[in-house]
């Protein structure tokens, strides 16, 4: 592939993704939008919608996802202990730190992501690899933060109890009446365009307050994220799309959930915030870097 055609291939990959953010940032800068009922609508209602389709569908095959779903895993779990010791290092408390550098946007930007990249037949891939890092988020995550969450009331989270019962019509083979799954997957698909909105929209609320911390947050999670995944590919053997889209999946910046889990557990969330969307701002140098590796 010559470097005008992979240069072609980057912007049509990412073009779609940023003008988004870019639409939702200059939007809410005008307006100034109240986001929370579209957000609180997508997470119960279309972000679980589209995990329920794509695991429903008769494309998907439980077990030819396991290893991408452990390697998920694993790339998680080690950003996450690397990040333990440079907050001691550097005198910042780990609860603040630590979840920025754990949980990334495999959300926002990597559903979409991986769906422009190897099309629609990778959504399945990459709601795997979303609900890895969403029901590590809500269990680990919620207990980080607050050792008293209870994790027995983790199926009441709409977008995890979707991915069960998603898991149980793929391995039981339940039929589901095709438009009864087409109306769920119509819902499913107003959730993606919506959270690249929402994202920015929340990149309104960028702060220079801690920049020199949140600078070194969205250097050091995308290179210690590809370098572990990188690590991770060759521990498990994946290869072709597997082997990229983990590769891309290493180098997505901090979940957005970061900054409201911050806000809810009052773990400095305005540092938070700036580590979080400032990471967001700095993928649009790692993911064009990632995708030009891997393509």
């Amino acid at each position: 592939m010559t470097d005008n055609s992979l240069a072609l291939r980057l912007a049509a990959i990412l073009f779609p993704i940023f003008g988004i953010v870019a639409a939702g940032y200059f939007y809410a800068r005008q307006h100034k939008p109240e986001m929370a009922v579209a957000n609180r609508l997508n997470m119960d209602v279309f972000v679980p919608a589209l995990v329920f389709a794509a695991m429903a569908g008769k494309s998907f095959d439980l077990a030819a996802f396991a290893p991408l779903a452990l390697g998920g895993l694993l790339v998680l779990a080690l950003c996450g202990l690397f990040a333990w010791p440079v907050a001691r290092l550097f005198g910042i408390p780990a609860k603040t730190l630590v979840p920025p550098m754990l949980f990334n946007n495999s959300g926002n930007i990597g559903l979409p992501l991986a769906v422009l990249a190897w099309g629609e037949s990778a959504l399945p891939a990459a709601v795997v690899l979303f609900m890895v890092e969403n029901t590590l988020h809500f269990s680990f995550g919620a207990r980080l933060l607050d050792p008293s969450t209870r994790l027995l009331t983790l199926w009441r989270v709409p977008v995890l109890f979707a991915a069960m019962a998603g898991l149980a019509v793929a391995f039981l083979k339940i039929p589901v009446w095709s438009p009864l799954l087409t109306a769920i997957k119509m819902l499913g698909d107003i959730s993606v365009p919506l959270l690249l909105f929402a994202l920015g929209v929340r990149m309104t609320d960028v702060s220079f307050r801690d920049w020199k911390l949140a600078l070194g947050s969205a250097l050091l999670r995308p290179l210690a994220g590809m370098l572990i995944a990188a690590g991770v590919i060759q521990l498990l053997g994946l290869q072709g799309r597997d082997a990229a889209m983990l590769f891309v999946f290493g180098a997505l910046p901090p979940a957005v959930l970061n900054f409201l889990f911050a806000e809810r557990y009052k773990q400095e969330p305005q540092r938070v915030a700036s580590i979080v969307l400032i990471g967001n701002l700095a993928a649009l140098i790692f993911l064009p870097l990632a995708l030009a590796y891997v393509l």
